[in-house]
């Protein structure tokens, strides 16, 4: 048998069986009698895989009597988990509309069978929150074809479980399964700050206008363009708040704060107010809410065991940091795949540097790219210094091959001047062959929205990242010099680096601003679509 969940809009299938709780009472006495244990214990013995569950083991180490024995007991666990909505999560999936009421029926008029069956699904509704702000609610497996990075095995303590139902420590124990990392935090602050505004009736929508809003200008959107900013905190909205303030103008102060939105959105951070700063300007408060609460979904599928240090590659933020133990000691700018050949979320090690690498075109990059440009272009390959290998790693005469159907030659560019890869590579085993590297086209780091590559990650001011790499690791190595022979070489770290690719569409600053990138991957709307789904339990008697 199996009970959904209640989200708003759909028929009460509530969790944990709880709607069904009443409509046995009329077989009950029938259907305890043929039990062959009694109570508690004859619910969760027995089922196949259930005796070493941590539901069994909540139990066991209560000598299998009922754990939520009180309605005041109850009332506190419903406050708690109503106080999920923080997390981005519905309370809805935790049946909180009801149970207070099925604890009095059961209670009142309910079987001893009932009574069990209502303390254990209670339990069970604990864990299943418990759960979901340790690892998430959403599979990400489910959801995503290119998702690479494990989720924490998080294990829960049957004796904190069965001590916080007993105090009523619920809210403490939610505190505890929360990621125990900055981040998260702002992100739920964030969301909270985000529903106030939404309560408020959301911000203005700046009209439609054929020309930009300019500093120096007076014009009556910058008033809405004032309102729109105040509510985030960016700027101060009125006479009472800077006397010397015009609120049609377009003052400096009002330039500062729409450059710092700009930043924060990843536009050009010029004061103008164009078309793609009027469109983020006037995306709905709910669409912001909803991207918030993805991304703390995220943030519980992978912010759990970091490691002291790590590399973290930010796909969407274009950006790559590097931690320490005291924290982020160094960040960069990077570019990343294009949507249609998308850099992938994984979790890895970095394992060596090549340097004066040599770069082995793809097949895809080969068969897209490359051979067009050699069949209008019989000169292009010399002028890339690429030459033509066959599967033995011979060189052929580039004119001997008939270009429109070249069969499985092998392209290869060589070290040096123009290399697509530049000076070094930093390699990590993963099944997409993507590495982060060097660049020739350094001129791609100047725009704020980065997703020109195939896939790989393209590292601004890359030596500064391989000489941290080197110096954390203890390999005794000159990278200078290194460089200087020309010649192709791999190095190995003295030991690996742990090395994150994720994707962030929303991040909170330490002042609670936050940054909303572009869903450039189209990522949030399959994380949202199941976020939102109604959970489903199964019945384990």
């Amino acid at each position: 048998m199996r009970f959904q969940l209640t989200p708003r809009g759909f028929l009460p299938g509530l969790l944990l069986l709880l709607t069904c709780l009443m409509v046995m009472v009329a077989a009950s006495a029938q259907g305890d009698d043929a039990l062959p244990m009694e109570g508690i214990e004859a619910l969760i013995t027995g089922q196949e895989g259930d005796s070493d569950s941590l539901l069994h083991q909540v139990y066991e180490r209560r000598g299998f009597e009922p754990a939520w024995n009180d309605e005041a007991t109850l009332a506190v666990f419903i406050d708690a988990l109503s106080s999920l909505a923080d997390d981005g999560l519905d309370p809805a999936d935790y049946a909180t509309g009801i149970l207070q009421e099925e604890y009095r029926q059961v209670q009142a008029t309910g079987t001893a069978l009932q009574r069990a069956r209502f303390d254990v699904n209670a339990t069970r509704t604990f864990l299943l929150a418990l759960r979901h702000l340790q690892r998430g609610k959403v599979d990400p497996f489910a959801i995503y074809e290119r998702w690479e990075v494990p989720i924490a095995e998080v294990t829960l303590d049957p004796m904190m479980v069965s001590n916080a139902i007993d105090t009523r420590q619920f809210a403490q124990a939610f505190a505890d399964a929360r990621p125990a990392y900055p981040p998260y935090e702002r992100l739920r602050s964030a969301l909270a700050k985000y529903r106030r505004i939404q309560a408020l009736g959301g911000w203005p929508t700046l009209p439609s206008r054929d020309q930009s809003l300019r500093p120096g200008e007076t014009h009556e959107d910058i008033l809405l363009l004032r309102q729109r900013l105040a509510m985030i905190g960016e700027t101060m909205l009125s006479p009472t708040d800077a006397p010397d303030m015009l609120p049609t103008r377009y003052d400096e102060a009002l330039a500062v704060a729409v450059r710092r939105f700009q930043e924060r959105h990843l536009l050009q951070a010029d004061g103008i107010v164009g078309p793609r700063t009027r469109a983020a300007l006037n995306v709905p408060v709910e669409a912001r809410i909803d991207q918030i609460r993805a991304n703390l979904e995220r943030a519980r599928w992978l912010l759990h065991d970091l490691p002291d240090t790590f590399v973290l590659v930010d796909i969407a933020g274009y950006r790559l940091s590097y931690f320490r133990p005291d924290g982020q000691i160094w960040r960069t700018r990077i570019v990343v795949g294009q949507p249609y050949r998308q850099t992938p979320s994984l979790r890895s090690e970095i394992t060596h540097v090549t340097v004066n690498p040599t770069w082995t075109i793809p097949p895809t990059i080969l068969r897209q790219d490359v051979l067009p440009q050699v069949r209008r272009d019989p000169g292009y390959l010399a002028r890339h210094r690429i030459q033509v290998l066959d599967g033995s790693g011979y060189r052929l005469d580039p004119f001997s091959i008939d270009w429109t159907r070249p069969g499985n030659v092998i392209l290869r560019q060589a070290a040096g001047p123009g290399n697509a890869l530049g000076q070094v590579v930093i390699r990590f085993p993963n099944q997409h062959l993507v590495y982060l590297h060097d660049t020739p086209a350094q001129a791609l780091f100047a725009q704020e929205q980065r997703a020109f590559s195939s896939g790989c990650i393209r590292v601004q001011q890359v030596l500064e990242l391989v000489q941290h790499l080197f110096d954390d690791t203890g390999t005794d190595q000159h990278l200078a010099s290194l460089i200087a022979t020309g010649e192709t070489r791999n190095v190995p770290l003295s030991r690996t680096v742990p090395l994150i690719l994720s994707y962030w569409t929303a991040q909170a600053d330490e002042a609670g601003f936050v940054t909303f990138r572009p869903d450039i991957y189209q990522r949030d709307a399959p994380l949202l679509a199941a976020l939102d789904r109604p959970f489903f339990l199964r019945d384990e008697r």
